[in-house]
């Protein structure tokens, strides 16, 4: 039970919203907490590795928790620079 409460509060601080759409923690925890102990559970309880982690496994991620996270292709047309 700590442990869920551990990943529960890693995983409020994880994810950061996607512009336009913000996530109260209690969205974050009840999209994503599924995902983290199936993809990321080892890294538990350490913030930064369980969102580097989810990150890299994004493609993997819930249609929900991906929602919290970004669709890779809204990243990466965000980081484009256009000339």
């Amino acid at each position: 039970m700590a442990g869920l409460a551990v990943s529960g509060l890693a995983l409020g601080l994880v994810a950061s919203p996607r512009a336009g759409h913000a996530f109260t923690e209690d969205d974050q925890r009840r999209l994503c907490t599924g995902d983290v102990f199936r993809l990321c559970a080892s890294e538990i309880p350490d913030r930064d590795r369980i969102i580097a982690c989810m990150m890299k496994q994004r493609a993997s991620l819930s249609d929900g928790c991906r929602s919290v996270f970004g669709r890779p292709s809204e990243r990466s047309a965000s980081a484009t620079v256009t000339r």
